[in-house]
């Protein structure tokens, strides 16, 4: 529904909003089509670096959902963790691209007709924060400074409905799975290669939203090496997403049995609630911090050994359960 000023919009205008709002719902209707999508638009607009940034962030979403549905997290996790879990990363990912892909079309539209139309992201509930700087993007063409801010503002966005939640914290944040998951570093974010590389950064203090948006600026500046880049998208170009971990480690263990099953063959569409967006830049003052260069890495971004190492660590603690659960029912 357009809001209180539909009135003073041109016929132009209301038709473009409507066609933005179809297409933000036709595309968010699951990881794969999120992931797809964020990656085609970056192929036809490679100057919105965090579209690039987002499809490689959503398919490890992607892998981490369906590891739930995997070989080896329903040895360790019950049924109604892992249906929480999926839903949690279901719902983030989902408010992201809603609040996210209207900004990326209203750009794209604002290109071709050569004026800026970001007086329109107010319909989208687009935070005012984002509306001046896609304004000091489209005059002075800043890649970094608006991928930082999109960063800034996505993470805000989930900040209080699903990091705060109080239903999340207590289905999900604070179960004793994720606090160990969380304190030993087995999660990650990573960017696979066809030769068998992997990049990236190990997460830890997810539910800081200091850390959160380090970690995506760190991310993008490794994204975005020169070296390093043009591998990273040769990857995303030519290796179709589909949720499972085969998608990238038939090139890290080339003899490897696939241990997750495709997102599309695990999961149900989910029928995502409507949701009362709130300009948080209207009550949450941005820090000078989240604007400044990630800070230098104290740890090597080639993280292929480490990965290897993380995965058989995982996988020994989950039979180890696994024989100690066997004992304890006999």
């Amino acid at each position: 529904m357009i809001g209180i000023n539909e009135h003073f919009l041109s016929v132009e205008e209301k038709q473009l909003i409507k066609d933005i709002r179809y297409l933000t719902e036709k595309n968010n209707l699951d990881n794969i089509s999120r992931t797809n999508c964020y990656l085609e638009y970056y192929t036809m607009n490679k100057e919105i670096h965090w579209s690039f940034l987002a499809s490689l962030v959503s398919r490890n979403a992607g892998w981490n959902m369906c590891d739930l549905a995997g070989t080896w997290f329903p040895l360790s996790l019950n049924e109604q963790t892992r249906l929480n879990l999926f839903a949690t990363y279901e719902r983030a990912n989902w408010m992201i691209f809603q609040d996210a892909y209207p900004q990326l079309l209203l750009y794209e539209y604002s290109t071709k007709k050569n004026v800026p139309m970001f007086h329109l992201l107010q319909y989208f509930s687009v935070s005012s924060f984002m509306e001046k700087e896609w304004l000091h993007f489209w005059l002075y063409k800043n890649k970094e400074r608006l991928v930082y801010s999109l960063i800034i503002n996505e993470q805000n966005v989930i900040e209080n409905p699903i990091i705060k939640n109080k239903l999340f914290q207590k289905e999900v944040f604070h179960t004793l799975a994720y606090r160990f998951q969380d304190l030993l570093r087995f999660s990650s974010v990573f960017f696979p290669t066809l030769n068998g590389d992997i990049y990236g950064r190990s997460v830890s203090s997810f539910r800081s939203l200091d850390r959160r948006i380090e970690l995506g600026k760190e991310l993008y500046t490794i994204l975005f090496q020169k070296n390093l880049h043009p591998i990273f998208l040769e990857f995303a170009l030519k290796v179709v997403h589909t949720g499972s971990r085969a998608d990238y480690e038939k090139y890290v263990y080339p003899k490897h049995r696939n241990n997750t099953p495709m997102l599309r063959m695990s999961y149900p569409v989910m029928t995502q609630k409507p949701f009362t967006s709130v300009d948080w830049s209207k009550t949450t003052k941005v820090k000078a911090k989240w604007k400044k260069h990630a800070r230098p890495f104290k740890e090597a971004i080639l993280i292929t050994d480490w990965y290897k190492n993380k995965q058989e660590q995982l996988h020994k603690l989950i039979k180890l359960e696994t024989i100690i659960l066997y004992w304890k029912k006999r």
